[in-house]
């Protein structure tokens, strides 16, 4: 609907060049006659208009291939831009149905296919349809035995239309699935391609890749022979019919009935005719083509978007810091099978809480939920204010919070591009102030140029240690209410660990800081340290928490 007048426009251009050409193929068979000796009163009228017809309807096909690239390139970029910004705001558990790799096809290869044909497939039918109808009154002027011959193979064509259009959605479909397993494979094996070479597993991640290579190859070969098999048919009925149409003409020829120039157009446009029946015919698979794609899109549009609350005015509260609480809190990401069950959890501003627990205890979960990556199936998460003002988690409340998750998030760029995409407008003073707390100035500055050092995709040519002081400096340069620290100094020596624990403290004395660790330096600097253990979250005391430190 946004294109409406392009498209019309583009319909406008495509009917007058079908009608420039019928006019043209009319004064070439004027020119034949007029050369054959049997009109010679207006050959230059004739020649004039076979000119004209032929370069206005090279400028109209240029135009009209400007304006449908111009417009496939808008309908391109508007879709994948609205279909990322929906893979941004989509609920955490709908978009992890689907693996990266397929969003990638679905964002790149379907929206093309439906940005090249969104436009345009209403438009040719109606060209089309334009083309055919002028066509065949033009030779129905003539001779309607001639067309009839033109028009052979429509029965043929009606009757196994539906199978063409069933054969190419199916084909089409299962070249779609198995391309996007095959990108789905290839995404994941370079985002852990440290952990394949580590394991010395990369002769069977290439094998594996040719598994699915070959039946990528398979599904594209069996499209393939379908093509062409429908192709040969279609070549096979049309050359039946046009030896029938000029074995007519020949006839009329002989007996006298037809001019050869007649005969030229005859055959030119019983061809045409044909050839604009068979592109009636095959509009419908061409646009079912789109349509498959557009249902694999469909499917990312239907993704549930995470809920905003509104926050009643947190903002004006938030230098006086938030609480961070869950109440009564169960979650399940399997019906059945709580991974959360009853859990109750406090931090305040000022403090530092530990969450501490086995692998699969339930830490990430809690994480998510404190979040607002997932929403408790019962109980409740919620900020609160100094005021008393409660406010239910919810991913509207992500900018009181500063983050930084397990693993190496750096993107490739400058570390001055690393630490500003949470802060665009940060000074370079800022930015030194936050790599100082997070104990990362000194490396940073010794680095060549400094803050824009370049470094490489998920830090590459960075230490796992200095890439999580760079991203607890980013964190720290947000500068939000609630610090939300997941393992984020596992890679680090004591020393610079507890540095860094004093600068926070220091530095920021009313954050509430939430740290999910393993580590006995952590824990001893904590106000409160819970533990979380078969879905179970219970909150130590002092004796108990001192043991588990010791223990560690």
């Amino acid at each position: 609907r946004r294109y409406r007048r392009a498209a019309a426009a583009y319909t406008v251009l495509g009917i007058a060049g079908a009608t420039l050409s019928l006019v043209s193929a009319l004064a070439s068979k004027h020119t034949i006659d007029i050369i054959t000796g049997y009109d010679s009163d207006h050959l230059w009228f004739i020649v004039t208009v076979m000119v004209a017809s032929a370069l206005v309807g090279l400028l109209l096909r240029s135009v009209t291939s400007r304006i449908s690239t111009k417009i496939s390139l808008r309908v391109n970029n508007d879709i994948q831009a609205q279909v990322f910004d929906r893979l941004l705001g989509a609920d955490w558990r709908s978009l992890n149905a689907f693996a990266s790799g397929d969003l990638l096809s679905r964002l790149s290869t379907d929206v093309g296919s439906v940005s090249s044909s969104a436009i345009r497939w209403l438009p040719d039918l109606i060209v089309t349809a334009y083309t055919f109808a002028a066509t065949l009154a033009v030779i129905l002027h003539y001779d309607w035995v001639m067309a009839l011959l033109a028009l052979a193979s429509a029965p043929f064509l009606l009757l196994t239309s539906r199978r063409l259009i069933r054969g190419m959605r199916t084909h089409q479909q299962e070249v779609r699935q198995v391309g996007s397993r095959l990108m789905s494979y290839e995404t994941e094996t370079l985002h852990n391609l440290d952990a394949i070479k580590g394991f010395g597993i990369t002769g069977r991640y290439g094998r594996g890749f040719r598994r699915r290579q070959e039946e990528f190859r398979r599904a594209s070969l069996d499209y393939n022979l379908f093509s062409i098999r429908t192709e040969i048919l279609l070549s096979l009925l049309g050359s039946a019919v046009q030896m029938a149409a000029f074995g007519y003409c020949l006839y009329l020829l002989w007996s006298g009935k037809i001019l050869y120039g007649t005969m030229t157009l005859f055959l030119s446009q019983g061809a045409k005719l044909s050839s604009a029946f068979n592109a009636l015919v095959r509009t419908v698979p061409s646009f079912l083509s789109a349509s498959v794609s557009a249902r694999r899109i469909r499917d990312l549009y239907a993704l549930e978007p995470e809920p905003v609350l509104p926050d009643d005015g947190l903002d004006s509260l938030a230098s006086q810091g938030f609480t961070v609480a869950v109440e009564d809190a169960g979650y399940a990401y399997v019906p059945h099978q709580p991974v959360l069950t009853h859990a109750d959890f406090r931090a305040a501003p000022g403090e530092t809480v530990a969450l501490v627990g086995p692998s699969g205890g339930g830490k990430t979960t809690m994480i998510r939920l404190l979040l607002g990556l997932i929403r408790p199936a019962e109980g409740r998460a919620y900020l609160q204010a100094a005021n008393g003002r409660q406010v239910e988690v919810n991913a509207g409340l992500r900018r009181y919070f500063s983050y930084v998750p397990q693993g190496n998030t750096l993107l490739s760029g400058t570390i001055a591009d690393n630490l500003r995409m949470v802060k665009p407008d940060a000074s370079d003073a800022q930015l030194r102030a936050a790599l100082e707390a997070a104990c990362a100035w000194d490396f940073v500055s010794a680095m060549d140029g400094g803050l824009d050092a370049s470094v490489g995709e998920h830090g590459h040519g960075l230490s796992e240690g200095q890439a999580q002081r760079i991203a607890i400096a980013r964190a720290l340069l947000r500068d939000a209410p609630v610090l939300l620290l997941d393992e984020a100094t596992s890679a680090l020596d004591v020393a610079t660990e507890r540095t860094i624990l004093r600068n926070l403290a220091a530095r920021y004395p009313h954050k509430t800081c939430i740290v999910t660790t393993h580590r006995p330096t952590v824990i001893s600097l904590c106000c409160r340290v819970y533990q979380v253990s078969s879905g179970c979250l219970r909150l130590l005391d002092s004796d108990e928490a001192q043991r588990l430190a010791m223990d560690f």
